[in-house]
C-alpha cells in the first residue's frame, strides 16, 4: 500500500496495526470471516469511480457498459448457487436488505412475527430499538424452555392468533437447523409472506450442510461477509413475482447508487463459493463447531441447546459463575475474540447479558481442524478459571499468538 503510506501514513499505520491484531488472535466472532485476496482486490478497485443508479440495462447515468456486466454476473452466479428465481445484489449490508423487504412487501406498516432477540433473532426481526420494532406491529416467538429449540407448534398457534402479514425465520444466535419448510406451511396457512434471514448460514445452505430456504420462502436475505467470505454487503433472493417490489424498495426506495466495487467483490465471492473446495470448507466449519462444542461440554460449559448444527455455539457464562461481559472481556485480553450475547430467557440486559457467542467460520478459513478445537477449548477453559489472574491471562495470550502463527489468514 505504497500510495496510502505516502498520502496518509496515519491511516496506513492503523491498518497495519489491525493486520497485526487479526494475525495474532483467535477470531471467533460468528459473524466474522476472512475475505480472499481476490475479493479485496475487486472491492478496492477503480469500479468505485463509477456512479450507477438503477439496474443493469436501466440506468440513469451513461457509461454503464462494464458495470452492467459486472452486476449481472454477480446476479447470475448467486441465482445459480442458491437456485433462486430473482436476486438483488445492491443492498449495502444485511440490515438494509431486511429493511427493503419490509418496505417492498408491507409498505410502511404491517404485522410481523419474528424471533425474539434473546431467543436468537436479529435486531431487524422486530426488536424495539430497530426500525422493525418502531414502525411495524410485532409479535415474537421464542424457544422451548426445556430444549431451547424452536417449537413450530407454538409458532403456529401464535401465528393463528396474531395473523401476521410477514413471518421471519432465520437467526443471529440460534445454533440449530431451521425448518424452512415447516415455517412455509405456517405462513401459507395464515396468508403471510415468509422471509428467511440466512445471513449467518448462507454458505451452509448452498453446500448441503443446512437446508436451502429458496424453495420454501418468498424472500431470503443474506450478508456476503460471513460464511460466504465476501465483502461487506447484502443480498436479497426472492420469487420472481416479487422481483419488481423488492427492486423498487432497494432503489429508489432506500438507496441511491450501488457500490459497484463491492458488487464486483460479491461476484468474486459467488465464484469462489461455487468451487469444490468451498463445499469442503463448509463441511469442516460444522465439524469444527461440533468438536469445539464437545470439548467445551467436557470441561463443564453449558451450551444453549446442548450443542450445535451449524458454525456457532452459544454458552451461558453464568453457569460458571461469570457474566457474558466479564468472560468475553477476559477472553479478549487472552487473544480469544468473541461477543457477548443474550441467551433464551435471559434475565440480564442486552448490554450485560448472560451469554457468549462463538463461531468457527474464520478459524476454519485459517485451516484449523478438530485437533485445534480441542486446544482452543482448553484455552477457553483456562481463561474461565483465571479471569482475575493477569499473569495467567498474559501467558494464554502469548500461547494464542504463537498458536495463530501456524495458521496465517489468507491475504496476509
Amino acid at each position: 500500500m505504497q500510495n496510502l503510506k505516502q498520502s496518509d501514513p496515519t491511516v496506513n499505520d492503523l491498518i497495519k496495526q489491525e493486520a497485526r491484531r487479526q494475525r495474532g488472535v483467535l477470531r471467533m466472532i460468528a459473524s466474522e470471516n476472512f475475505a480472499s485476496a481476490a475479493v479485496m482486490e475487486a472491492s478496492g478497485s477503480i469500479l468505485s469511480n463509477k456512479y450507477s443508479e438503477g439496474y443493469p440495462g436501466a440506468r440513469y447515468y451513461k457509461g454503464q457498459q462494464v458495470i452492467d456486466t459486472v452486476e449481472q454476473l454477480a446476479i447470475d452466479r448467486a441465482k445459480a448457487l442458491f437456485d433462486a428465481e430473482h436476486v438483488n445484489v445492491q443492498p449495502y449490508s444485511g440490515s438494509p436488505a431486511n429493511m427493503a423487504v419490509y418496505l417492498g412487501l408491507l409498505g410502511t406498516c404491517g404485522k410481523v412475527l419474528g424471533m425474539d432477540l434473546a431467543a436468537g433473532g436479529h435486531l431487524t426481526h422486530g426488536a424495539k430499538v430497530s426500525f422493525s420494532g418502531k414502525y411495524y406491529e410485532n409479535a415474537y416467538y421464542g424457544v422451548d424452555h426445556k430444549t431451547e429449540r424452536i417449537d413450530l407448534t407454538a409458532v403456529r398457534e401464535l401465528a393463528r392468533s396474531f395473523r401476521p402479514d410477514m413471518i421471519i425465520c432465520g437467526a443471529s444466535s440460534y445454533p440449530r437447523v431451521i425448518d424452512f419448510a415447516g415455517f412455509a406451511e405456517i405462513a401459507k396457512e395464515v396468508g403471510a409472506f415468509l422471509l428467511a434471514d440466512i445471513a449467518h448460514i448462507s454458505g451452509l445452505c448452498i453446500t448441503g450442510e443446512h437446508p436451502n430456504p429458496c424453495p420454501h420462502a418468498d424472500v431470503a436475505t443474506t450478508t456476503i461477509h460471513k460464511m460466504l467470505r465476501g465483502p461487506r454487503a447484502g443480498m436479497i433472493l426472492c420469487k420472481k413475482e416479487l422481483a419488481a417490489k423488492i427492486d423498487k424498495a432497494v432503489f429508489p426506495g432506500l438507496q441511491g447508487g450501488p457500490h459497484n466495487a463491492t458488487i464486483a467483490g460479491v461476484a468474486v465471492a459467488m465464484s469462489e463459493a461455487a468451487k469444490p473446495d468451498y463445499a469442503a470448507y463448509c463441511r469442516q466449519v460444522v465439524k469444527n463447531a461440533k468438536a469445539l462444542a464437545h470439548h467445551l461440554i467436557e470441561r463443564g460449559f453449558r451450551l444453549v441447546t446442548g450443542g450445535t448444527d451449524n458454525h456457532m455455539l452459544l454458552f451461558d457464562a453464568t453457569a460458571i459463575g461469570l457474566t457474558g461481559n466479564v468472560f468475553a472481556t477476559a477472553l479478549d485480553n487472552a487473544g480469544i475474540v468473541t461477543n457477548i450475547n443474550k441467551i433464551p430467557f435471559d434475565p440480564r440486559k442486552a448490554n450485560d447479558p448472560s451469554g457468549v457467542r462463538l463461531g468457527t467460520a474464520a478459524l476454519t478459513t485459517q485451516k484449523m481442524q478438530e485437533a485445534e478445537m480441542e486446544t482452543i477449548a482448553r484455552m477457553i477453559h483456562q481463561v474461565a478459571q483465571s479471569v482475575d489472574d493477569e499473569t495467567t491471562i498474559k501467558a494464554i495470550r502469548d500461547e494464542v499468538r504463537e498458536f495463530c502463527a501456524a495458521f496465517p489468514p489468507p491475504g496476509f
